[in-house]
């Protein structure tokens, strides 16, 4: 069943205010069962929480972020939406929303991710374009990040088959600009994704959240060439922390490039040579970790008074801090403290993390 227009353009609303983040963004919504009921309380939110001079986006920010998607030929697929990717709806927490132009049925296939480095080796690049199209002969969208190098590759590889390119940026901000011819391909036969706004260009901090998109497209990930301290080496460990299994091509120890893939090897990830080893893991009886049961917010008319907050603020600390043993500290409902983290958060005072975390 689809959402109401009035609460789609609620929950962009809402993905797009300040402090607003996924975890978030959950949160207000299983407190309070709407975005539109969300932004309602959302400025005294804020206000009861220590923050001052909040405001909501203006409703003329969304329309023209709407109207840009339009002229694009985007599509904008909201969490709750029934075409809303199911792999990336069960992560925890998922992201808000997702542009996307060219075929959106492909985010709804089963999905191999690889990524690797920018500056990869012919052979890398050999390995990668051959992977991809042997996973998408077999039936799988590939899935990778569009950057110079494995990633071109990787897309290049299953342009026939179905691939799809998650970018840091808008959906229209084609970067690196070297790669514009093969983003123009993958517009018309894949299909490219972002959670960040149209027009938006990308930045530095918004690779880990592509990254994190990548992986949990994606049934499985595999690092082909990486450095130590990579990209692809997040979305790895990003990939393992979603349940999702992590392959790795082995490589020659004089190449720092194989220095990641390697590491990788000797901390469990699945060796991968060819298709038949993606083949055999995904025989196995793998499932995907089910995500922790969050636990029961106070109902959104209920209160969290002002002595009550600061209790929980002064528990925190730059070190992330689960919220149950804030709850056990304070001996109080472990509900009512994810409701104070949740307030804390959106007056600035603290931040929320996957997992039920919270930290300065």
């Amino acid at each position: 069943m689809s959402l109401p227009e009035a609460e789609r353009f609620a929950r962009l609303r809402l993905a797009r205010a300040d402090r607003v983040g996924p975890v978030s963004f959950q949160q207000l919504l299983e407190r309070f069962g709407t975005a539109v009921r969300a932004l309602d309380v959302l400025p005294d939110l804020v206000r009861k929480g220590g923050g001052h001079g909040y405001t909501l986006p203006d409703h003329s920010r969304i329309d023209a972020e709407l109207a840009a998607g339009a002229r694009a030929g985007a599509t904008l697929l909201v969490l709750g939406d029934p075409d809303f990717p199911a792999m990336l709806a069960a992560l925890d927490p998922p992201p808000p929303l997702l542009w996307a132009r060219g075929d959106v049925a492909l985010l709804g296939r089963e999905s191999v991710a690889v990524v690797g480095a920018r500056i990869a080796s012919a052979g890398g690049q050999r390995i990668a374009r051959g992977l991809a199209q042997q996973l998408g002969e077999a039936g799988f969208v590939v899935v990778s990040g569009l950057a110079r190098g494995i990633d071109a590759a990787a897309h290049a590889g299953s342009l026939a088959t179905g691939t799809v390119a998650v970018l840091g940026g808008g959906v229209d901000d084609v970067y690196p600009p070297d790669n514009a011819s093969l983003y123009d391909q993958i517009a018309q036969q894949g299909c490219i994704v972002s959670e960040s706004p149209m027009g938006a260009r990308a930045q530095a901090r918004d690779f880990p959240r592509r990254n994190r998109i990548i992986s949990g497209l994606s049934r499985g990930v595999i690092v082909v060439e990486a450095e130590l301290r990579s990209g692809s080496l997040i979305t790895a460990r990003l990939a393992g922390e979603q349940g999702r299994d992590v392959f790795a091509v082995p490589g020659s120890p004089l190449d720092p490039r194989s220095k990641g893939p390697n590491e990788l090897l000797r901390q469990g990830a699945i060796l991968c040579e060819g298709i038949d080893d993606v083949r055999r893991a995904f025989e196995t009886l793998r499932t995907l970790r089910e995500p922790p049961a969050d636990p029961p917010f106070l109902d959104g008319g209920d209160d969290v008074d002002a002595a009550f907050l600061d209790r929980v603020a002064a528990l925190l600390s730059p070190t992330p801090t689960p919220r149950d043993e804030i709850a056990r500290a304070l001996n109080a409902p472990i509900g009512a403290v994810a409701a104070a983290l949740l307030e804390l958060s959106l007056a600035g005072r603290a931040t929320l993390l996957p997992g039920g975390s919270a930290s300065t």
